[in-house]
């Protein structure tokens, strides 16, 4: 499998995509993969085992190289080079909502399960991620949503212990700059603080912001907990990625190819999952040891934040209107779906 990381390396590439030139046939086709996360993260797990599987189906026919990130320019550099057709496929989650409006249904709060396998099913459930709202939503953006990739649940970090709102009053947590999750933490009576992703560990351990949200696998990777006292699970929300495709490269792929794509992130739901637990329950074990604390909210603790996060979804309808109701409408009746099948 071809890696490639620097810039350099693929302007002549991207260049003959972005003219629509095809290479010969009896040439391998490169196809580019860019992430929104560093090397070694679930991103570039997810990306690795989906280009294998590319390169396999199609008997090395087509070679895949993935763009760690910083490879290719910031977050929104990456989703511009998508929409344009100058990388094939790439992931999008917390600021796609500047992009993909209707995408922040995912940073809303309490609306998934407590079960993260009943998650990954729901969210990837077919009558919910191939429903005409949630495709168009994404074709409107000339992007095509292949699966929705969970990465673990979004987990608080902060010098001080957070069991209810109260503990809250006052935080400084660094957000996306993304108005649903400024909402949401306002609801919790936190002030919400936009901040560069590359630059939240200088902000943590200068001051400049107090608290961080992020999966245990970031926490640890990217140091965070080197820097703050706790780390406390609400299970509010999962970080869910939108893995997607060039509305311009998937259209003009035979319907073959896909169709492959579509069978590959059908067969990696269960495998995505598991492996996102592995990583992130590796990583927390590490910060353990490292002597950060952890706190688990109980259900009372949580209904609490339960209860203050309902009115954002109001805040969400009246952003991306009523196509926003019916997704979040299909989504919870995939849960509800998810949940039943599982219990059975």
């Amino acid at each position: 499998m071809k890696r490639v990381s620097g810039i350099a390396a693929v302007g002549a590439a991207l260049a003959l995509v972005a003219c629509g030139d095809e290479p010969a046939e009896d040439a391998p086709h490169p196809w580019r993969i860019a992430l929104e996360e560093i090397e070694g993260s679930i991103q570039h797990v997810y990306a690795r085992r989906f280009a294998e599987e590319i390169e396999a189906r199609t008997e090395g026919r087509i070679e895949v190289s993935i763009y760690p990130y910083g490879s290719l320019g910031q977050i929104e550099d990456i989703y511009e080079q998508l929409q344009d057709g100058a990388i094939h496929m790439a992931f999008g989650s917390g600021l796609l909502g500047n992009t993909v409006p209707e995408s922040q249904l995912f940073s809303l709060h309490f609306v998934l399960s407590d079960d993260e396998y009943v998650n990954a099913r729901a969210l990837n459930d077919p009558d919910f991620l191939w429903s005409g709202p949630l495709q168009d939503a994404y074709r409107d953006r000339d992007l095509q949503l292949l699966s929705l990739v969970p990465e673990g649940w979004q987990v608080w970090s902060a010098n001080h212990p957070i069991f209810t709102p109260d503990d809250f009053r006052g935080v400084q947590i660094r957000t996306m700059d993304n108005r649903l999750l400024r909402e949401t933490y306002r609801s919790y009576d936190a002030d919400p603080t936009p901040m560069e992703y590359g630059e939240l560990y200088s902000g943590l351990q200068l001051g400049l912001v107090d608290a961080a949200v992020q999966p245990y696998f970031a926490h640890e990777e990217m140091g965070f907990y080197e820097v703050q006292e706790y780390l406390i699970s609400a299970r509010q929300a999962q970080f869910v990625a939108s893995f997607m495709a060039s509305r311009r490269f998937y259209d003009h792929l035979p319907e073959n190819k896909r169709e492959m794509l579509r069978e590959i992130a059908t067969d990696l739901v269960g495998w995505a999952h598991r492996r996102q637990q592995e990583i992130n329950w590796e990583r927390l074990e590490t910060m353990l040891e490292a002597g950060i604390g952890h706190v688990e909210l109980t259900e009372d603790e949580r209904w609490e934040f339960r209860e203050r996060s309902l009115p954002v979804r109001a805040v969400f309808a009246s952003e991306v209107g009523e196509r926003g109701e019916r997704l979040l409408e299909l989504l919870l009746q995939a849960v509800e779906r998810a949940e039943a099948a599982h219990g059975e």
